[in-house]
């Protein structure tokens, strides 16, 4: 699971939790705090998007044989990039290829508008990993007509025909994820994980009928797999050495043997093994097997996430996109938030759960803060800013999971520059001040919260399914809020004072506290066009957690909504009784998840989840045309260059940094193209 970068990097960091992998993309919807350095952490922006770089902190302390182990599981993340192209969309990978041609040899005048609409229609394509919003889901529309993309294929000898140039331009395949209530989400999704035909009741259906050997242990059906219809009958097209995927994946797997040769320990060495043996297999008892041995491998400065994980992009919730983040440990940083989950036990026996809903014994939940090396797939351009895995429950209550924060991301969203954002949204001086001395704080707190203690909080009751089958397409938006109430209800608390974390736990609530009711009420709509509903599950899951407490809280005036000069704030009238508010929202959401409750995520989340209120969301709009500063981030990626000896040996490995996001773009399909344009 993940958080992703959306809100102000004081708190819309702590927003983008990823359970397994939010993107909670730490956006700019406000404002960054930036601090004294040198380097330069912005590379260029377009349409609403903002392109940074990161440094890797402490890559100098490593020795040569980290250094290689970083490279290889860099190498192996990277061969993989095209899998997530395709899994997005069928075809992106032709379209891409196209646009790439014309991009590198069009000799004609590139001072018009139109060349400049179809540079900035590629560079949004890259972002996205394909031709629908990375955040949205929503197809992006070329500025240029079908006309002049004709004109400048001609001029390239550039070949693109037929639906995969038509639908650039028609209303075609129009929403990568569609989560709309009622419909069929599969037969409305354009994401690539289902043949033509397939339906929501073909999905429930085939899997309904599979039955895990052992199922205490439930496997992951569908996570490694595309689900097609052949001659009317449903089979799996299983991702795989020889299978769907198998050119790209042997080169990950080539990459993955030498990383397990420069292994820092035999239980990091087995668990690479593993994961090898899953790609040849693409046996999902083989995945269980390596998440028990990769989550109890924690000795080591170097850890890695790569496979098909997160299950957001699947309307059903079944099937996982490819991903890859190399870390490195931040030793100083990582022994600080340590006391978190040497007291998981403590917050589950002080949380409002129900009594039969707690777990009695919260086992082997790791937190580490890192500084990644490297990303590729799902998690990039656009990355993530916390993940914790693995996403399977019981092994989550058997053996533990790994929360990580990703630090040096982070610290690159709070030095890339202020917007102005937050100044015009907060309600007074107070709430102004509370944020710039404590939002950072507080961001990072709940981002550890939402993780460690979080997702690995609560347990479902005896023979409940797994929520993807019993909340079906709700189970990833409430999965996401349920973590973030765990972090909100515990950071108004003076257990985090107690425990050395904080020096005024209540400022710091606060802040978080008005962080994200902000946020969830009003400056995240900057994302939305006007009468969109709310389709992504972290931004419901910010909304139907902050519309409730705001309904709930009303007969108390527990959060005032307030009008001045014909502008609209919220402000937070009574802490203590939000706090509690957030514990009987907690207290619900785990006895939904508990008892697979459908009726009851349904109705939460359609009634305070999806629509949105359009006299605010055009206030909003309005206020915000005065920041020129984009609502999305993401990153090019550090280049790891290796230096050899006459033998071919590695004598040292180099950290340079791209100067262009298209000049990392079209390095990338150069050296990393290992898919068919059709699979």
């Amino acid at each position: 699971m993940r958080i992703k970068h959306v809100l102000s990097v004081a708190l819309i960091a702590t927003l983008f939790l990823s359970c397994g992998n939010d993107k909670t993309d730490k956006s700019t919807t406000e404002d960054n705090k930036k601090t004294e350095t040198d380097f330069d952490f912005n590379v260029e922006q377009f349409a609403d998007i903002k392109i940074l770089r990161y440094q890797i902190p402490g890559w100098d302390n490593l020795t040569l044989k980290e250094q290689k182990l970083v490279y290889y599981l860099t190498e192996a993340g990277l061969a993989g990039r095209d899998i997530m192209w395709d899994q997005n969309y069928r075809h992106n990978l032709k379209i891409r290829k196209a646009l790439e041609n014309v991009y590198t040899n069009y000799e004609g005048d590139k001072n018009t508008d139109n060349w400049k609409a179809f540079t900035t229609y590629l560079k949004r394509v890259w972002f996205s990993n394909g031709i629908h919003h990375h955040y949205s889901n929503d197809k992006l529309k070329p500025e240029f007509s079908q006309d002049y993309l004709k004109e400048i294929m001609s001029a390239t000898n550039t070949t693109l025909a037929g639906e995969a140039f038509d639908v650039i331009f028609n209303d075609a395949d129009s929403k990568k994820v569609n989560q709309a209530k009622g419909v069929d989400n599969v037969g409305l999704s354009a994401v690539n994980f289902y043949g033509p035909n397939v339906t929501n009741a073909d999905v429930e259906a085939f899997y309904s009928k599979m039955k895990s050997p052992n199922p205490e242990k439930p496997l992951s059906f569908g996570l490694n797999s595309q689900l097609v219809k052949e001659n009317g009958v449903l089979k799996e097209r299983v991702y795989k050495s020889g299978g769907l995927y198998g050119s790209a994946i042997d080169e990950i797997v080539k990459w993955l043997e030498l990383a397990k040769g420069v292994a820092e320990n035999k239980e990091q060495g087995d668990a690479l093994g593993l994961l090898i043996k899953y790609y040849k297999s693409g046996d999902l008892q083989t995945w269980d097997d390596y998440n028990v041995a990769w989550t109890a491998a924690t000795k080591g400065n170097v850890d890695y996430i790569n496979s098909f994980i997160e299950v957001y992009n699947d309307p059903l919730g079944y099937r996982g996109s490819y991903e890859n983040i190399v870390q490195i440990n931040d030793f100083d940083m990582s022994q600080k938030m340590a006391v978190l989950s040497e007291n998981a036990q403590w917050f589950e026996d002080n949380s409002p759960l129900m009594d039969e809903h707690k777990k009695k014994n919260v086992v082997g939940v790791t937190y580490k803060v890192v500084n990644v090396a490297g990303e590729a797939g799902d998690a990039s351009p656009s990355t993530p800013i916390g993940v914790n895995l693995p996403n399977a429950n019981w092994i989550r209550a058997a053996v533990g999971s790994k929360s990580v924060s990703l630090g040096n991301i982070i610290h690159a969203y709070n030095n890339a520059g202020s917007t102005g954002r937050l100044k015009e949204f907060v309600h007074d001086d107070e709430e102004y001040e509370l944020e710039e001395k404590y939002g950072q704080q507080a961001d990072k707190l709940h981002t550890a919260l939402h993780e460690v203690i979080g997702h690995a909080s609560g347990q479902l009751n005896p023979g409940v399914g797994e929520t993807k089958e019993t909340l079906k397409n709700y189970a990833s938006t409430l999965e996401e809020g349920r973590a973030d109430l765990v972090g909100l209800y515990y950071l108004y608390n003076p257990k985090l004072q107690e425990l050395g974390l904080v020096d005024d736990w209540k400022k710091i609530g606060m802040a978080a506290y008005d962080g994200y009711i902000r946020n969830g009420l009003m400056t995240q709509l900057i994302r939305l066009n006007l009468g969109d509903d709310v389709e992504e599950a972290h931004m419901r899951n910010r909304q139907w957690v902050s519309a409730w407490a705001f309904e709930k809280g009303k007969a108390d005036n527990v959060i005032e909504k307030v009008t001045r000069d014909g502008k609209t704030y919220f402000n937070i009238n009574d802490y203590d009784r939000l706090h509690e508010l957030f514990g009987e929202l907690l207290r619900e959401t785990q006895r939904i998840k508990s008892e697979g409750d459908f009726k009851a995520v349904e109705a939460l989340v359609e009634g305070y989840g999806v629509k949105v209120n359009q006299d605010i969301h055009s206030e909003v709009l309005e206020r915000n045309k005065q920041f020129t500063s984009a609502p999305y981030s993401g990153f090019v990626n550090p280049v790891l260059v290796a230096e050899t000896n006459d033998d071919g040996e590695i004598t040292a490995i180099k950290v340079t940094q791209p100067d262009t996001f298209d000049g990392q773009m079209l390095d990338y399909s150069k050296n990393y193209s290992f898919l068919p344009e059709d699979n």
